[in-house]
């Protein structure tokens, strides 16, 4: 292995984020290959953001987007846990993509948990049905129906839509990899979409 070169710190923290003292860690750990240190302070990072998203987040702002010369608005909000990371210009382009997100994909709620039963109920009944004009077992047709609801989930969650300017991780990833750089939990808590002409 090669010296670790204030450099190679300088890069990785600029990639992750992550402490002077954890991105030499990282260096010294995977020998020096950057792309290794990258994903091992992004598993730490995620482990990390998953003990802070149980922490309240009363601060935050509202964000607004408007798309199309005005035909589509977005109102939504975030938040955090002080008011110190809402004037966070990282923290404020997130909620500008969370933004364009909702513009772009028009989701019906933020996270699986916000979908009705009955919802779900009718789905499900509607994917039973498509299956068994197929001829397929019981049991295979019960596995197609889970997999299709999964599939529901990632159209219409927001938190579970792949991100549109990255579609390798979902909305839910990119909070997370936020959550663990800026260090405080983040909640998109509600949004509302117009689109002119619509009810």
């Amino acid at each position: 292995m090669g010296t670790l070169t204030p450099e190679m710190v300088k890069e990785l923290r600029e990639k992750t984020g992550a402490g002077i003292m954890d991105c030499k860690k990282a260096l010294a750990d995977t020998g020096g290959d950057m792309d290794k240190a990258v994903d091992f302070l992004r598993k730490k990072g995620l482990a990390i953001a998953a003990k802070k998203a149980s922490r309240e987040a009363k601060e935050g702002i509202i964000g607004s987007y408007i798309h199309g010369g005005g035909k589509i608005g977005v109102l939504v909000e975030v938040n955090c846990e002080t008011d110190f990371v809402a004037r966070n210009p990282e923290f404020q382009e997130l909620v500008k993509d969370i933004s364009m997100q909702i513009a772009w994909s028009s989701p019906p709620y933020i996270s699986r948990d916000d979908v009705p039963g009955s919802v779900l109920e009718k789905e499900r009944e509607i994917y039973r049905a498509q299956s068994r004009e197929t001829g397929k077992p019981e049991h295979v047709i019960e596995k197609i129906v889970e997999g299709k609801i999964e599939k529901y989930y990632s159209d219409a969650c927001l938190l579970e839509q792949p991100f549109i300017k990255d579609s390798s991780v979902t909305l839910q990833d990119l909070i997370k990899q936020k959550i663990a750089k800026i260090g405080e939990n983040i909640l998109i808590k509600r949004f509302v979409r117009y689109q002119l002409g619509g009810g």
